[in-house]
């Protein structure tokens, strides 16, 4: 329990933010570069899904709803984070920190489902083609995606329930450029068992179990690709698979780093830069990782 002299905090201040102007400014343009590419690239992969019936597949069908996913992620903590150096306003106030805690988990979840649900389908499609039909039909896509979306909220909700429970004495600084449940747990004064326990079940129940439907279907279709004969067919087999494994490694390498590796004191560069990779850099590079590697993306560019 706080004490008695303690004071909840009203606002968290983001102190990873560096105080030379000039690199402040550098800092600015490079993000908001990053924002804009992120935008203009993801919502330019939407509006090509809808309107290119080339693309009218359950994989698109699933890369649409990653995108959008992705243009959510990165509107949660970019924009506040351009204001705050823009504007010099290194503070949250508690609500917006809150708020802030329940998007960001609701939308991670629901990535890691969708790039779960991509894997599976890439499996299907390579170790079962006959069945594919079948398997993934609209129905079971839609499902598919509803339920990675209904489970990102109770994610959120419980990240958000976690972070009521804490008490926080004064202001409190946070070495990040958003609020991080994680974070929020060690700079806590009151108990944190909740809290811990919340975040440990989610990320067992939730987070796991995406990252072993990963493994065991990449398992699945490299033995698949191996089995191959032909070298042609080994290519075009790996070919539709490549764009979705760099994506699962770089987001799933990010989040390792983040909330299974236990923190220490010699961390906390690490976690800015892992903090970085899956909420600002995977959003903006997988528009290019599924245009420029993709063949039915470049020839539905160029039917329309």
């Amino acid at each position: 329990m706080p004490g008695s002299n303690c004071t909840q905090a009203t606002e968290f201040s983001f102190t990873a933010f560096t105080e030379d102007p000039a690199t402040q400014i550098a800092q600015f343009l490079l993000f908001l570069l990053s924002y804009l590419v992120t935008i203009l690239g993801n919502l330019g992969m939407i509006a090509l899904i809808r309107a290119s019936p080339l693309l009218h597949s359950p994989m698109y069908y699933f890369l649409g709803n990653l995108a959008f996913v992705n243009v959510c992620t990165s509107t949660v903590t970019t924009p506040r984070m351009l204001a705050g150096v823009l504007l010099g306003k290194k503070g949250m106030a508690y609500a917006g920190c809150m708020a802030q805690v329940f998007t960001s988990g609701l939308f991670l979840i629901t990535e890691c489902f969708l790039l779960a649900t991509m894997a599976y389908d890439r499996y299907v499609a390579v170790c079962h083609p006959l069945l594919y039909p079948l398997v993934m039909s609209p129905d079971r896509c839609s499902g598919l995606v509803i339920g990675s979306y209904l489970l990102g909220l109770t994610n959120g909700m419980g990240q958000a329930i976690g972070m009521s429970s804490l008490f926080f004495c004064s202001s409190r600084a946070i070495d990040l450029f958003f609020c991080d449940i994680s974070l929020l747990i060690s700079l806590s004064t009151s108990d944190t068992t909740l809290s811990l326990v919340i975040l440990r079940t989610s990320s067992s129940l939730l987070g796991v179990p995406t990252i072993l439907v990963v493994l065991v279907s990449y398992a699945a279709i490299i033995s698949t690709i191996l089995s191959i004969s032909s070298a042609e067919g080994k290519r075009k087999a790996f070919s539709t698979c490549a764009s979705h494994l760099i994506t699962v490694s770089t987001f799933y390498g990010a989040l390792v780093f983040m909330y299974l590796i236990p923190r220490s004191n010699t961390s906390r560069g690490r976690d800015k830069w892992a903090t970085v990779l899956y909420t600002v850099v995977t959003p903006m590079l997988n528009p290019f990782i599924y245009g420029l590697r993709n063949q039915e993306v470049k020839e539905a560019w160029r039917r329309l």
